[in-house]
């Protein structure tokens, strides 16, 4: 019995570390390429992103989740962002101008 709660702890904590580090990992940088306030959507050029199974770097349109980001930034800054994907295409849940 022992033996199993030792197991499954040791499963628990890889589980907690492997969520850890790809959280880590989602930020995406790129540059702000084009921006249409109206429809919601920004176009980024970016390196790959592996927290979305993009393995090339690529210039792709993006949703935003929240319009006042559109307002943060203008054409040709870089930044980072993350992103998700929904039955609706990939929408940027986060993004900042890059340090």
């Amino acid at each position: 019995m022992n033996r199993i709660i030792r197991i499954t702890a040791a499963l628990a904590l890889t589980l907690c570390v492997a969520t850890a580090a790809l959280a880590a990992g989602a930020s995406i940088s790129g540059e702000v390429k084009k921006i249409d306030e109206g429809a919601g959507k920004i176009t980024l050029k970016h390196g790959p992103a592996k927290s979305l199974g993009m393995d090339e770097p690529m210039t792709m349109v993006y949703r935003v989740k929240d319009p006042a980001m559109l307002k943060q930034v203008k054409v040709g800054d870089k930044v980072t962002f993350e992103a998700e994907e929904a039955a609706s295409g990939y929408t940027v849940t986060k993004l900042d101008k890059a340090k």
